[in-house]
């Protein structure tokens, strides 16, 4: 079994019915390796040394056995792009039933204002959901107390990435912990993006590792950092297709523990997938599986020949990093 096996190579456009991240289309590598599909879906401005990364997982994903499962059903939360108040309902729809919410806010572009609406947006509309809050490091220490403190009577799970260094963290936690209020924070981008993923746990930067398999570099090393860190863990998707997300999928199956919803439900924020069997949860669950691809859909949804040229440079670069 060669390990980089690499063959029937397509490159979709997917639209995303509300923009996140600042995009409103996510486009995506897709392969077939020695044992099944896989995705390669850096975002389009990430470096190739960090989407050498990527692409490891992606190699990994097609080409090697999964992990023992040790469950069959994992929990999902709904995802919450930084739409206004009156959007909030009809964005969530598409995740059917669920019992958290994951709120995007620090949009580029948006006050705090904006924020705190969308939250009680949510909360008044979804009052026995739990809430998490994700701002991709896009607050400053300040403007994360702030808006904590505005939200403190709410049910708050965790807040994720508020501010952007590991330093930042720890400043924020002492003075959370300083005004005496509960509020678990959580790290993403402090890990999947720091040369050593584990200074996190180290520093007691966060309470909570958020795990997402292609920016850690695939299965194996996300089940490492998850044990290493001793912190508690949730899996996350990079906003992927239904091939990306399992594999986040197959980790949060394989954990030892698993006491949170993950945020692998991103399927739903898709107009189109790219499979026959797009990971859409139900009843507030996914089931482990493998989603089958859908040739017509992958047709349908094919970047033009300068895009295709441009992923397979972008493939073959970060081959050679490897």
């Amino acid at each position: 079994m060669e390990s980089n096996q690499i063959t029937q190579v397509a490159v979709v456009k997917l639209p995303l019915r509300s923009r996140f991240r600042g995009i409103q289309y996510r486009e995506a590598l897709i392969f077939k390796g020695s044992e099944r599909y896989s995705e390669f879906s850096p975002f389009l401005e990430y470096d190739d040394q960090e989407s050498s990364t990527w692409l490891r997982a992606a190699l990994e994903f097609a080409n090697n056995p999964l992990p023992a499962a040790l469950r069959q059903l994992v929990p999902i939360n709904a995802t919450l792009p930084a739409v206004r108040p009156d959007q909030v309902v009809k964005t969530l729809e598409p995740f059917g039933e669920f019992g958290t919410i994951k709120i995007k806010v620090a949009e580029n572009g948006q006050e705090l204002d904006q924020d705190l609406a969308r939250i009680a947006q949510a909360h008044k509309s979804f009052p026995d959901a739990s809430l998490r809050l994700d701002a991709n490091g896009n607050y400053s220490v300040t403007q994360a107390m702030t808006i904590i403190k505005a939200i403190a009577h709410l049910p708050i799970e965790y807040f994720e990435q508020p501010v952007s260094t590991i330093k930042e963290l720890v400043e924020l936690r002492k003075q959370i912990a300083a005004a005496e209020i509960q509020m678990k924070i959580a790290a993403d981008e402090s890990i999947r993006k720091q040369s050593d993923p584990l200074e996190v746990a180290a520093l007691g930067a966060a309470d909570i590792a958020v795990l997402k398999v292609q920016p850690l570099g695939g299965l194996t090393r996300s089940l490492e950092i998850a044990s290493e860190s001793g912190l508690t863990s949730v899996v996350s998707s990079a906003l992927e297709t239904s091939i990306g997300i399992a594999h986040g999928l197959h980790l949060a199956a394989s954990l030892p523990k698993l006491d949170y919803a993950c945020g692998l439900g991103t399927a739903s924020l898709l107009a189109k997938d790219i499979t026959r069997n797009p990971l859409i949860a139900v009843n507030g669950h996914l089931k482990l599986t493998e989603p089958e691809i859908d040739a017509g859909l992958v047709s349908e949804l094919a970047v033009d020949s300068d895009r295709r040229i441009w992923w397979q440079q972008r493939l073959d670069r970060c081959l050679e990093l490897l």
